[in-house]
């Protein structure tokens, strides 16, 4: 730069010397020829270049941001833990990172509060509740059966939020696994939600084809299809049946006779507190959360298809990386 600076300089100063020594007899034109031949030559000759120059300078200083920029938008809102590597940054924008990562690990920790938080309260009041619970058995009074409804449905949503502080554990640090049999598993649930479903006048059916094994943790598959199950029976009209099928391969399904989820919808309700618009009025917007959440535990994608009105969980091998989508039926 310094030396374009000179040249231009130089050039400018050999013009004026230029200019004075022409005589009269010249004319202007003759002059315009020595300018276009001493100046505006020799500065194209030396920006053109030093406009590539300075454009792979620029570029190749500003490619670090670009890709953590694209790493960061790859990373879940999900994740903990993430901060960009300095070293890859040059020195004058290490300053810029490290606050980055600062306030990354600000908004890490007053999330882990807020969770922590949330499991202890909920810790705290299932004992309340289910005093509250046995209290209530005693009671003779016709507002008695109102308000277990309502305790019943505080500590469905205190053992959600147990449940998703449990799963953000499980996301951090790994818990042994064990080989688990789905039909059993789909066996368990669905013997347990057979007579609540008979009090609301609907019907849960099982079909199994083959026996299928996965890796996992037991009582969090449990946990998942409870909620699938739940969510299916909300939705389903009365004298309607949820199916829980599963297999041939490692599949756990749930079909009801609602409306139908897409895989949009499917997607913005996997996020915790969110609520169709035909949800109950009880409900507080984590059972397919939590579902989506045990789904990442174990590798599986969780995934719907509207026409079966159906939803899925699909085991994979721990080496895939999967999400949310529709579901597709060869």
């Amino acid at each position: 730069m310094f030396g374009g600076l000179a040249l231009i300089i130089f050039v400018s100063f050999d013009v004026e010397v230029m200019l004075e020594q022409r005589t009269a007899a010249d004319g202007w034109r003759g002059e315009w020829l020595e300018i276009g031949e001493h100046v505006v030559l020799p500065l194209l000759l030396l920006m053109v270049p030093m406009f590539f120059a300075a454009r792979w300078v620029i570029r190749t200083s500003l490619a670090p941001l670009g890709a953590a920029a694209a790493h960061m938008d790859s990373v879940l809102g999900t994740d903990r833990g993430f901060r960009v590597n300095l070293d890859e940054f040059p020195l004058e924008v290490q300053p810029f990172a490290r606050a980055l990562n600062d306030l990354l690990a600000r908004l890490d920790d007053a999330a882990g509060q807020r969770e922590a938080f949330a499991a202890n309260v909920a810790h705290e009041l299932r004992t309340p509740l289910a005093i509250l619970m046995i209290e209530l058995d005693r009671l003779g009074s016709p507002d008695a059966h109102r308000l277990k409804k309502d305790v019943a449905a505080m500590k469905r949503l205190v053992g959600q939020i147990m449940m998703m502080a449990q799963m953000d554990v499980y996301l951090e640090a790994p818990i042994p696994r064990s080989r688990i049999s789905l039909p059993d598993v789909a066996m368990e649930v669905a013997n347990r939600f057979a007579p609540l479903a008979a009090e609301q006048g609907r019907h849960v059916a099982l079909a199994v084809e083959g026996k299928p094994m996965v890796s996992g943790i037991r009582e969090t598959l449990a946990a998942a299809l409870s909620n699938l199950l739940e969510n299916a029976l909300r939705v389903t009209p009365e004298g309607g049946t949820v199916v829980i099928s599963i297999g041939p391969d490692a599949r756990l399904c749930v079909r009801d006779e609602g409306p139908g989820l897409s895989a949009a919808e499917l997607a913005a309700l996997s996020h915790r507190f969110a609520r169709a618009d035909h949800a109950s009025v009880g409900g507080a917007g984590l059972g397919l959360a939590i579902v989506a959440r045990i789904a990442e535990i174990h590798h599986a994608a969780l995934v719907t298809d509207p026409h079966r009105r159906e939803i899925c969980l699909l085991f994979q091998d721990d080496e895939h990386l999967v999400g949310s989508g529709a579901l597709d039926r060869n």
